[in-house]
């Protein structure tokens, strides 16, 4: 799959979460836990998907001192998670942290950083000061990001098209607000359709309510898939 879906657990409880985890197909997608799931369970659900054959997202977004951070980064990376967090908001001397304890272990964790989250917009920036427009401050944080050698962002969509022709196609933009076009809209403010934000530079997206709360989970990740392969063809011209 050119544009990998992420499948959010957005649960309390690993047991209501293992019925639609078992619904799915490990090739075709991957988890992502969040802080609900992970503080009620903790790291018997990352070893509960992994013996399910899910790579693993865990969504915490560390932000902290650079110790604190980089010593919660490492755990995460013992646990065997395909891909961690933090929140570029807490600077270049936390994020070198962060990376430098991955490397100087082995450790092959992807690490990315959170920009700006999707629920937020212009006006809910200024509210904490930052007067920039959204699109401004996601570039800002992502140039520090890429500089304290991360491997991507977490962003919307809208913001993707500008990160891909900025650090190119390798440096990971990973979409939350991804709503394909029979999905409400729900709580976020920045949102796109999988094929526009694969079209827009995307290359990981984020899907929860739309397949999670869905009757049949495989079915409507099939057809979030049948709309990407059909954006694919749009951009190499076969319509």
């Amino acid at each position: 799959m050119t544009a990998p879906l992420i499948i959010a657990l957005d649960h309390a409880h690993l047991e209501t979460a293992l019925p639609l985890v078992e619904a799915l197909d490990p090739r075709r997608c991957r988890l992502k836990v969040g802080k609900e799931l992970f503080t009620r369970e903790g790291p018997k659900a990352l070893q509960a998907l992994h013996e399910r054959g899910f790579e693993i997202f865990l969504d915490l977004k560390f932000h902290d001192i650079p110790n604190t951070v980089a010593a919660a980064v490492h755990a995460a990376a013992e646990q065997g998670v395909w891909m961690v967090n933090v929140h570029a908001a807490g600077g270049r001397a936390m994020m070198h942290a962060a990376r430098d304890v991955l490397d100087r272990h082995g450790l092959k964790t992807r690490l990315i950083a959170v920009t700006v989250l999707t629920s937020m917009d212009d006006a809910g920036l200024a509210e904490i000061g930052v007067n920039s427009p959204a699109v401004d401050q996601v570039m800002r944080l992502a140039q520090l990001t890429h500089d304290a050698g991360l491997d991507g962002v977490v962003c919307s969509a809208r913001e993707a098209s500008a990160l891909r022709d900025r650090f190119g196609q390798e440096f990971l933009k990973v979409t939350p607000g991804i709503r394909p076009g029979f999905a409400q809209q729900d709580d976020q403010q920045r949102v796109m359709t999988p094929g526009q934000a694969f079209q827009a530079g995307s290359t990981h997206l984020v899907i929860g309510r739309p397949v999670t709360r869905a009757e049949e989970p495989m079915a409507a990740l099939a057809a979030i898939e049948k709309e990407l392969a059909e954006a694919e063809r749009v951009s190499l011209g076969e319509r």
